[in-house]
């Protein structure tokens, strides 16, 4: 009998499964191992059949009945068996019109929402329906039956295979003329029509270089794009261009799929039969074009195709190519050889197998363009021709000069003939005048004019702390604290009017040694909320940073909530940092006559810290746990519990009792509960009245006793409060109204039954059918 220990696991995704069972096939484990291991993981075979539909749908991994006949079929006609030895052509290679049978949207599948066509042959299979109405109606559905005839009731067998639809309807027409009356006078009063009802399925057979050659059944209406498709599309060496169809024998069709993708001629027309052999042969040229035309890739090239023609299937030259010439390599066997054509010569150079056609850029260079950047309001490449001529008209077409521009001297950088530079100085004071000579611009100049501003290192000033809107701001000259402050929207009432510091970079240009100082500090004390104290005259420098400091006298209230038997339950406001449990519950008018106070429990809520570093923990739990359920019940609520003895506190006011309260507190003074709860590895978790006399082997037995699974040296108990106790003995002393006692759980160490193990067994043979598929379809 199978034997297998059920371990939980998170769920498998299908690419996980997929990868698992890719890897355990390499590595030499048998079907029923994987199914096995899986089942383990928590698969289930509803995934796996899933799994199994979508690789079913898949062309790649297509259920065959592959002939092992066909090549004794092959030689006895006068169909060419596929070429053995051929040139291998690596996957990597992105060749022309290969992924058209990729696509899953794509399959090529007939329409069975279309008319018949007229020219549609008739078959062994077809459902045949003849309406006949007018004087007489009646409807006559029959299946062509496999010596190619339906039977008629009065006629007798109507023999229908071979012919068209039109040709059968004018035939039968003919036939039940003598049946039907004003069926043979064109103007009679009763009319018949012949149409098709069930299309039948054909058999055919798809060979050479696809996917997964075999024979294959589909409807009689299927185009060879079906068939190819079904049998997974050509594979890295078959031919695009040259699909033959056989039919008794011979060669009855070829079809070209570059025509269809670039010219739309379709072999919808070519109509498939049964017994029909569609051959995929190897390629005899595949020419490789790179650089700059629209669609670079490999392309499949019949013989006696030019350059011309190759550049016609990659969409001709992109924006960037250089159309005037080509380069090409070519691989003879000895030595490479390469080959420039020129343009007039592309439609009668003729490409061979193996070729590479390389197009190259246009020159990155102008023949006609200049610069100019720096005090200009326009800077960048300009036209240099009819309408800019000189450097007056290029400042001019530029926007004209800024008012900084500095004119004594601008710079001209200019391209010598020899491709050297050389740097010509401009007066551009006299130029823009007329008083001096205009230059005339060359092609590549490039003129850049200063400002009469140097360049500062402006950096922002930057404010924080208790105002309304901190934030950097733009530096400006002549700037106060009293601006940025209003700037950033006045300052909140929780700010510290004392203190306000400026914190300044320490800048000094001719020192030779490092400082000690790193920075300067400024420190002010604010007045009627905004005036700065002291000196009127601090105005702020780049990159200062102003800090508004929260008043150590401001506090916001501290809530806490007092749920339970209280005279006034409800929120409460902590007056003091140090506010107590006694302090609370005087405030709140002091326990009824109802209350429990031994059992008082309180809640405490995490800060955002606290929490932040719990969340942490817990899923650094989750990454390490192999019991991932276990660390999904990890409680991450914003509370957690804090043992009180609110009874002590009462009577011993400001003790080690009487705990100091913190805002976000929920105190909570049940009712008195004189039960006891036994949970845990016993017989009957059940609960019971609490008997001050009664030991801790009494409440047990209340519970049934400890089952198989006790841990009994462990027993703790639970208090209303949140405190706990280790039971120890008798445990009289430990036990209270309300507690609760837990015994732990020895680790369950599960063995199935045996129609457990049957029902596990059942489950791995009936997945192995699957686990097989999976192993076909991914090793191909």
């Amino acid at each position: 009998m199978l034997t297998l220990s059920i371990v939980i696991f998170a769920q498998m995704s299908d690419n996980q499964i997929i990868d698992y069972v890719k890897s355990e096939h390499l590595r030499g484990k048998s079907q029923q191992e994987i199914g096995i291991a899986l089942l383990q993981r928590g698969v289930s075979k509803d995934q796996l059949e899933r799994i199994k539909r979508q690789l079913e749908s898949q062309p790649s991994s297509i259920n065959t009945n592959k002939i092992t006949s066909e090549s004794s079929r092959l030689r006895q006609s006068n169909i060419p068996e596929p070429t053995d030895t051929i040139e291998y052509i690596s996957k990597d290679k992105d060749i022309f019109g290969k992924n058209i049978f990729n696509q899953k949207n794509l399959s090529f599948a007939p329409s069975v929402n279309i008319a018949t066509p007229e020219n549609y042959k008739l078959g062994p299979g077809d459902e045949i329906i003849i309406d006949i109405w007018g004087a007489s109606q009646t409807t006559i559905q029959e299946i062509i039956s496999p010596d190619g005839t339906i039977t008629v009731d009065n006629i007798g067998p109507l023999y229908l295979s071979g012919m068209t639809v039109e040709e059968a309807n004018k035939y039968v027409k003919n036939k039940l003329s003598a049946l039907y009356s004003g069926l043979s006078d064109s103007y009679g009063s009763t009319k018949i029509k012949l149409t098709i009802g069930q299309i039948r399925t054909i058999q055919i057979n798809v060979m050479g270089e696809v996917e997964t050659p075999g024979s294959y059944s589909i409807s009689s209406l299927s185009s060879i794009f079906h068939a190819l498709y079904i049998a997974g599309g050509i594979n890295d060496i078959g031919s695009l261009r040259e699909i033959n169809l056989y039919r008794k024998g011979q060669k009855t069709a070829s079809f070209d799929i570059y025509k269809f993708l670039l010219k739309g001629e379709s072999p919808e027309d070519i109509r498939l039969y049964d017994g029909d052999i569609i051959i995929v042969p190897p390629y005899k040229s595949l020419v490789n074009i790179t650089g700059e035309v629209k669609r670079p890739m490999f392309y499949e090239m019949n013989e006696n195709e030019t350059l011309q023609d190759l550049i016609n299937y990659a969409g001709g030259f992109s924006a960037k190519g250089y159309k005037e010439q080509i380069n090409i390599n070519r691989t003879t066997g000895k030595y490479d050889q390469i080959f420039t054509i020129n343009e007039n010569d592309y439609s009668s150079f003729t490409l061979h197998n193996g070729d590479s056609v390389t197009v190259e850029n246009n020159l990155n260079l102008f023949e006609n363009r200049v610069q100019i950047d720096g005090a200009v309001f326009r800077p960048g490449y300009y036209e240099v021709g009819e309408n800019i001529k000189t450097v007056k008209d290029l400042v001019e077409k530029a926007g004209g000069l800024k008012e900084d521009a500095f004119l004594d001297r601008a710079v001209l950088t200019r391209e010598n003939p020899d491709l050297t530079l050389s740097t010509v100085s401009l007066n551009l004071h006299e130029i823009m005048s007329g008083s001096s000579e205009n230059i005339l611009l060359k092609k590549n100049d490039a003129i850049y004019i200063a400002s009469l501003k140097i360049e500062q290192d402006l950096g922002g000033i930057t404010i924080n702390g208790m105002v309304a809107n901190p934030g950097e701001f733009p530096f400006a000259e002549n700037t106060t604290i009293k601006d940025i402050i209003i700037k950033a929207g006045g300052i909140l009432s929780s700010a510290s009017t004392a203190k306000i510091d400026v914190f300044r970079r320490v800048v000094d240009p001719s020192r030779t040694t490092e400082p000690d100082a790193i920075a300067q500090t400024f420190t002010f004390s604010i007045e009627d909320g905004l005036i700065a104290d002291g000196k009127e005259n601090f105005f702020l420098k780049p990159y200062d940073q102003i800090y508004i400091r929260k008043s150590p006298g401001y506090q916001t209230q501290r809530n806490i909530m007092v749920n339970g038997e209280v005279i006034f339950p409800g929120t409460y406001t902590l007056e003091l940092k140090e506010q107590r449990l006694s302090d609370i519950i005087l405030n709140a008018g002091g326990l009824t006559k109802y209350a429990f106070a031994e059992g008082a429990q309180l809640l405490r809520k995490r800060t955002k810290e606290e929490q932040q570093k719990y969340l942490n923990s817990i899923e650094l739990l989750r990454r390490n746990s192999e019991d991932s359920i276990s660390a999904n019940f990890v409680d991450t609520s914003s509370y957690y519990s804090v043992g009180i003895e609110l009874d002590l506190a009462i009577k011993n006011p400001k003790s080690e009792f009487d705990l100091v309260l913190k805002e976000g507190d929920q105190l909570t003074i049940p009712e008195f509960n004189n039960t006891i709860k036994i949970n845990g590895a016993v017989m009957f978790p059940n609960t019971v009245l609490y008997k001050k006399e009664k030991s801790l082997k009494y409440y047990i037995e209340q519970a049934g006793g400890f089952n198989d699974l006790a841990i009994k040296k462990n027993v703790y108990i639970v208090y209303m409060n949140g405190t706990t106790a280790k039971a120890k003995g008798s445990s009289k002393d430990l036990l209270r109204p309300g507690c609760e006692i837990i015994v732990p759980t020895k680790e369950r160490k599960e063995r199935m039954s045996l129609g457990e193990k049957i029902a596990i067994g059942s489950s791995v043979t009936s997945i192995a059918s699957v686990i097989a598929l999976l192993i076909n379809s991914l090793t191909k």
